[in-house]
C-alpha cells in the first residue's frame, strides 16, 4: 500500500492506493473559498493553512481506506515544483511518517504526478502517448514514452499558463475564483462565436495567452456596466472558446508531427467541459484527478526510485524546474 501526499498549492491531499494502482482512498481539501476574498492563491496563508489540514487529511485517508501506517510500505510526496512554503509542509509531513514507520520515501515531480494520474484503475493508459497537461501553474505538451522516464517537453507557454488566463479572464469578467470553473459554468449561457478572440501563433508547439487576455481587457473596456452584464455570457464563452481552439489545435499539431499512437489530457484545467468535447478521442484524466490530489502522488511514487530510509531527511524541495 502507497500514501501519497500533495500540498504543492492550495489543496491539502492525502491518498492511498494499491501497489497495483486501485485508488483505496482520495482525500483533497481545498482552500478555494479561503482565498476566494484575494482572487487567488496568497502563499503564506496557504502554508499555514496546509499546517493546520495536513494531519486530519492523513487520518481521514487512512480511515477512508480502513487502513492504519502498519499497511503503509512506501510514502510518495510532491517535491515540486509549487509554493515552496505549501511544499515543505507536505514534504516535512512525509518525511515525519516514514521516518517513524522506517518505510522509504519517493519524491515525486508534481508535473509526473499529473501524467501518473492516467496510469491508475480502472482504465489505466499504457505509454506510449502525447499528453497534453493544463493547469494554473503550467501548459505543456508532453512526450510520454515509459511509466518510469521523464516525459520530453515538446511545447511550454511563453507567459501565461492556460489555468492562469482563465482565472484572469474571469477576474476581468468580475467573476469568482477559481476562474476556470466560472467561466465554463457561464459560457454556456453565451455564443462562443460572439467575439473572435486571438489565437496566438508561435514557433514550434510552444503556447502563448498573454494576447488573448489582453484581447478580453479591451473587449471589457469598450462596454459600460449595463452592457457588460448581458454580454458576460458571450464574453466567458469567446474567451473559453479561443483558449480551448489554442488548446487544440497545437496538441493535434504534435501529435501528427510526432505520430503519437495516442492524445492524453491531465491537470486542472482537464476539467474544462469544451475541452473535454474538442477531443472526444483522447484519454482524459477523470474528473476527480484533474485537479491537484494525492492519488496522482501516490501512482507516481510506483514508478519513482525510492530514497531507502533515512536517506531522505535532508530531502529538499524546489519551487521551479527552471
Amino acid at each position: 500500500m502507497i500514501l501519497g501526499l500533495e500540498t504543492s498549492c492550495d489543496e491539502t491531499a492525502a491518498a492511498l492506493i494499491s501497489t497495483d494502482g486501485r485508488v483505496l482512498s482520495n482525500v483533497v481539501s481545498s482552500q478555494a473559498d479561503l482565498h476566494a476574498r484575494y482572487g487567488g492563491v496568497v502563499p503564506e496563508v496557504a502554508s499555514r493553512r496546509h499546517l493546520e489540514l495536513v494531519t486530519p487529511v492523513v487520518l481521514d485517508a487512512l480511515a477512508q481506506a480502513e487502513a492504519t501506517l502498519a499497511k503503509v510500505e512506501l510514502v510518495g510526496v510532491t517535491t515540486g515544483p509549487g509554493l515552496i512554503g505549501a511544499l515543505l509542509v507536505g514534504l516535512s509531513a512525509a518525511k515525519a511518517i516514514a521516518w517513524a514507520r522506517r518505510l522509504p520515501l519517493a519524491a515525486v515531480d508534481h508535473l509526473e504526478g499529473h501524467v501518473a494520474s492516467l496510469y491508475l484503475e480502472p482504465e489505466p493508459l499504457d505509454p506510449p502517448f502525447l499528453c497534453l497537461l493544463a493547469s494554473g501553474g503550467h501548459t505543456m505538451l508532453l512526450d510520454v514514452e515509459d511509466h518510469g522516464s521523464k516525459p520530453a517537453v515538446l511545447g511550454t507557454t511563453l507567459d501565461d499558463a492556460a489555468g492562469e488566463a482563465f482565472d484572469k479572464g474571469a477576474r476581468l469578467l468580475g467573476l469568482g475564483y477559481p476562474g476556470g470553473r466560472e467561466i465554463d459554468r457561464l459560457a454556456r449561457e453565451g455564443d462562443p462565436e460572439a467575439y473572435d478572440f486571438p489565437v496566438a501563433r508561435v514557433p514550434g508547439f510552444d503556447f502563448s495567452f498573454s494576447g488573448l487576455k489582453t484581447a478580453l481587457l479591451y473587449a471589457v473596456r469598450d462596454l459600460d456596466a449595463v452592457e457588460l452584464e448581458r454580454r458576460r455570457p458571450d464574453l466567458a464563452a469567446s474567451y473559453q472558446r479561443a483558449i480551448v481552439r489554442a488548446l487544440v489545435e497545437r496538441t493535434r499539431e504534435a501529435a501528427a508531427a510526432t505520430s503519437a499512437p495516442r492524445i492524453a489530457v491531465v491537470g486542472g484545467v482537464a476539467a474544462n467541459s469544451e475541452l473535454r468535447g474538442a477531443l472526444p478521442d483522447a484519454a482524459l484524466a477523470p474528473l476527480p484527478l484533474c485537479t491537484d490530489n494525492a492519488a496522482m502522488i501516490a501512482s507516481a511514487a510506483r514508478f519513482t526510485r525510492a530514497i531507502p530510509y533515512p536517506g531522505y531527511l535532508g530531502l529538499d524541495a524546489y519551487a521551479s524546474t527552471a
